[in-house]
């Protein structure tokens, strides 16, 4: 197997991020599997036309169906709506089609539940999209758990902060309708952190949370793209049907205790997702608006130079670092993408399982509900349960 053939559903802000990292991985990947770019597909015919022709794509097609029909597709990349993912995926799963789905997995536990099931009955290879395990630093961190460099861990705790809602005219975006997207920062921003800590610490034993909409109504915009507001908006407005900040607290299955907190109010953060992890030897903090660092803490150190340092993560002893630039010459959000990718066409190659996959997007899901039902009851709710 030489290459493998994408078709891929989805068109604007993370199918130009997918759409990016399938035109990089032979230039700066060239030992492993390389995607080719089939075919692309979106409802409006007119945007996915001017998508294919500007990322690169070999066709489009308004009709995703017709994908899971051809021969010369392997792999499906779901990145459409949060709505549209598991009636995709079981279908594609059923048409023999590896499948890339991004997060979150479904609209509920149930549904991501049942996705997983039919995957590994059909026996196709499945990955969720979890992009920030792929940032250097971060794997640098991992690296010094399973090391045991930072001891035993008694702390995680993480932070997702945007602002991009905190202008009440700000449009409502699809974003902010649970029928469409299952909810809001907690889904969104909130599962990367369960993700994050999935991988980092473990799995995680007991949750309680709250949450807030700020805005109850926004005004009804006619296109959306990305982040951004465009098009006409009517002095009509609609119902914000989602969060705009969730926290919750955790213990995890190892001891460690938990907080969590993520939110699009936060005035000044633009894309604040960060960690710190607390153990007996040791700290490592993470923010992702300086992603190529890692802030690293050994209480082994002489007394008279304690004090966390600033590791750069390009150098090529890093995860991926050796395929980029010279040390210090850093990467940016992009690139995550583009690790994510690397390691679903490592998967193909080594006929593997890739990481993180729907087993993954499950957990995430579960903490999520197990989070949304601890705030319906105002109690602490064991995950096992749900």
């Amino acid at each position: 197997m030489k290459t493998i053939k994408v078709g891929m559903i989805g068109y604007k802000f993370m199918g130009k991020a997918h759409s990016h990292a399938y035109r990089d991985i032979p230039l700066f990947f060239p030992k492993t599997i390389h995607p080719e770019m089939k075919m692309i597909c979106g409802r409006n015919k007119d945007g996915v036309a001017l998508a294919s022709k500007q990322f690169g794509w070999g066709e489009y097609t308004t009709d995703w169906k017709s994908l899971l029909e051809r021969d010369d597709i392997d792999l499906i990349d779901i990145n459409a709506p949060s709505d549209a993912h598991k009636e995709i995926a079981i279908a594609a799963a059923q048409a023999g089609k590896h499948i890339f789905c991004e997060k979150p997995l479904a609209l509920t536990l149930k549904d991501s539940r049942e996705m997983l099931e039919i995957v590994e009955k059909a026996g196709v290879k499945h990955m969720v999209g979890f992009n920030y395990r792929f940032a250097p630093a971060v794997m640098l961190a991992k690296k010094l758990l399973d090391e045991g460099k930072l001891g035993d861990i008694y702390h995680f705790r993480a932070w997702f902060l945007q602002d991009w809602l905190v202008d009440p005219n700000f449009p409502l975006a699809w974003r902010l309708q649970k029928e469409i997207a299952g909810s809001g920062s907690h889904g969104d921003l909130g599962a990367h952190l369960i993700d994050l800590a999935h991988y980092l610490i473990g799995d995680m034993t007991e949750v309680i949370g709250l949450n807030e909409t700020f805005i109850k109504e926004r005004p009804v915009s006619t296109n959306m793209t990305g982040l951004s507001a465009m098009g006409s908006v009517s002095g009509e407005k609609s119902k914000v049907t989602v969060d705009d900040a969730t926290l919750f607290l955790a213990k995890f299955d190892n001891g460690a205790l938990g907080s969590f907190e993520a939110t699009r109010f936060a005035s000044g953060h633009r894309c604040t997702n960060s960690f710190e992890i607390n153990g007996s030897k040791g700290s490592v903090i993470f923010d992702f608006e300086r992603m190529n660092e890692l802030q690293v803490y050994f209480t082994d150190d002489r007394d008279d130079v304690q004090g966390f340092r600033r590791v750069l993560a390009t150098d090529p002893t890093h995860a991926y670092a050796e395929n980029w630039w010279p040390p210090g010459h850093t990467i940016g959000y992009e690139h995550t993408f583009i690790h994510e990718m690397v390691e679903l066409m490592e998967a193909f190659r080594e006929d593997r399982e890739p990481v993180p996959n729907f087993r993954d997007g499950v957990k995430c899901q579960q903490v999520l509900e197990a989070v949304d039902l601890s705030i319906e009851k105002r109690q602490w709710i064991t995950i096992s349960d749900i």
